[in-house]
């Protein structure tokens, strides 16, 4: 499991979540190509967590990035930082200065599996629950 963490990220984590949800899931080449065309502010920090993730997968696991994809990324709540701002007639309005706490797991992409057809022979038992209730119904009659 290759992870990457980006601690104390001074973005309100519902701004970081907007961007977070449009990688998760995507491979590699997506998520880069998402993170360089996204236009919220976001997109700088991330985009350098994945390619630190991308750097760990490569240095610590030997993995190419080709052969990656997003598997989670969340984003946490971090401190709020508490300030206040001058209001009318000497009061003060509080203001909450929230931070980001994002965490990323990288995982090889998951090989697609083949489904099997379905035979003839699971047709006839669908006839024969017909006939059955059929039976029922003109039995209650």
């Amino acid at each position: 499991m290759i992870t990457a963490k980006l601690s104390n990220y001074r973005i309100a984590p519902r701004k970081v979540r907007l961007v977070a949800d449009m990688i998760r899931g995507k491979s590699i080449e997506q998520a880069q190509i998402i993170l360089v065309n996204v236009s919220k502010k976001a997109k700088h920090p991330l985009a350098g967590l994945l390619d630190s993730a991308i750097a760990n997968a490569k240095n610590n696991f030997n993995i190419d990035k080709e052969n990656l994809m997003v598997k989670e990324i969340r984003v946490d709540q971090g401190y709020i930082l508490k300030r206040s701002i001058p209001m009318a007639r000497g009061s003060a309005f509080p203001i909450k200065k929230r931070t980001s706490h994002v965490s990323l797991v990288l995982a090889p992409k998951a090989e697609k599996t083949i489904k099997t057809v379905k035979t003839a022979t699971s047709a006839k038992p669908a006839k024969a629950t017909e006939a059955k209730v059929k039976a029922v119904k003109s039995s209650k009659k």
